[in-house]
């Protein structure tokens, strides 16, 4: 089942530049700390260049969050584009360690191996608008569902340093300079897509009025989306440190695996994400979104949190699968609920908040998890990450259960619906 017979331009658009965008993040969610750690670069210089590159996605966050609707959501996610494949350009050109970390934040570099930055928020905030609310949740999913392809295949393109180094004979940095230049070329494509997005994308207006302003936004809705932020801020702060690129690290400093295993290994994990998202669509609408959220984000947090403790690399692999086909349940999920609490003409704000605040959150853990990896224990991100991940979903359960978005509270479940028939 797709979101629709004949799924709009924008949508069709918004999927294949979010396909290729995450193709690039996949790729260097497994080889970017695997490249600094062979050009000398210490656990704790690996942590603060992915922490570089999240900076740099709060900062487009908060442009999204505040301006996006007033600059034009096109034009944002064009910039956005761009800003990338500069980035990724910097690193196909240099391997000065100071000039990497300049280009991790400008280029929004993303070494967390999932796409959470300011373009997916305001794609985010945009499928909405073309699509019925009833249909909300499973477009939003299928959106994750091609974000989680390209990370999928981009992980697996975490063979191409060997390739290059094999087939055109450059040495070792050059065939990782090749392949975060295949990154920006990535990052050029989506950026050329979104040229064709039309009109129908940008923020609704009432009337004459202006496009809607932070300053304007209802009272209850800001406190939702404050309360929504800083748990995303609990979530995103575990997140950090569990980023794929520190747990490739981790299996390459505790098995001494390469890429070429490595890269097959977080495909395997991106596509169960991937599958994923349908089975969470089906749950939420028999349990309702929260539910559904915390009852399968707690598990893969605890398969994680064993991770450390497999007594062999088969074993740490089945955990670590277990682990995925859970964790991403809870997005697709997560932002049909932000969405869909509060009113249309609020979305862009809400989506950018909770998202800036995840990537604020974000940014902060990596610097650390290399510090705690290298001074303190190589498994502890891990660890730290899980538990503060469940602390997370605790809380949203104790504070959120009671507050539903509209077609929780017009319509039953499809068995409840069933049952009420059989006892008539």
């Amino acid at each position: 089942m797709i979101p629709s017979s004949q799924p709009s331009p924008a949508l069709t658009i918004i999927y294949a530049s979010a396909f290729f965008r995450s193709l690039g993040v996949g790729l260097t969610g497994v080889v970017l700390g695997i490249y600094l750690s062979r050009t000398g670069g210490s656990a704790t210089f690996i942590g603060v260049v992915i922490a570089a590159g999240l900076v740099g996605a709060a900062l487009g966050m908060a442009v999204v969050s505040f301006r996006a609707d007033r600059l034009g959501r096109r034009r944002t996610l064009f910039a956005l584009a761009l800003f990338g494949a500069a980035g990724g350009l910097g690193f196909a050109l240099t391997s000065e360690h100071r000039i990497l970390l300049l280009c991790a934040l400008t280029g929004m570099l993303n070494g967390i191996g999932t796409d959470r930055g300011p373009s997916f928020a305001l794609e985010q905030a945009v499928i909405p608008q073309v699509t019925s609310s009833d249909r909300r949740t499973l477009t939003l999913a299928w959106h994750s569902i091609c974000l989680e392809a390209g990370h999928a295949l981009g992980a697996l393109g975490a063979i191409l340093p060997s390739v290059f180094e094999r087939r055109m004979g450059v040495g070792l940095a050059g065939s990782y300079r090749l392949t975060f230049g295949v990154y920006a070329g990535l990052n050029l494509i989506s950026a050329v897509l979104y040229l064709f997005l039309s009109s129908q994308v940008e923020a609704a207006r009432e009337g004459n009025a202006a496009r809607p302003d932070p300053v304007r936004i209802s009272p209850k809705t800001k406190s939702i989306v404050i309360k929504l932020a800083a748990l995303s801020g609990v979530d995103s702060l575990g997140g950090g440190f569990l980023s794929d690129a520190l747990i490739a690290y981790w299996f390459f400093q505790r098995f001494g695996v390469s890429e070429s295993t490595l890269g097959p290994l977080f495909f395997a994990g991106h596509l169960l994400n991937s599958a994923s998202y349908l089975v969470a669509v089906w749950l939420a609408r028999r349990i309702g979104l929260i539910k559904t959220m915390v009852f399968t984000h707690i598990p893969s947090s605890l398969f994680l949190m064993s991770v450390p403790f497999a007594p062999s690399f088969a074993w740490a692999v089945a955990l670590l699968l277990a682990r995925e086909a859970l964790v991403e349940m809870d997005v697709p999920t997560r932002q049909s609920y932000v969405l869909g609490v509060v009113q249309p003409e609020e979305r862009t704000y809400s989506s950018g908040i909770t998202n800036l605040t995840r990537n604020v959150a974000r940014a902060t853990s990596p610097s650390f998890a290399g510090y705690f990896m290298q001074h303190l224990a190589l498994a502890s991100p891990l660890v730290l990450g899980g538990g503060l991940k469940i602390a997370y979903d605790l809380i949203l359960y104790w504070g959120f259960r009671r507050l539903k978005p509209p077609e929780e509270q017009t319509e039953r479940p499809p068995a409840q619906a069933r049952e009420t028939r059989t006892k008539r």
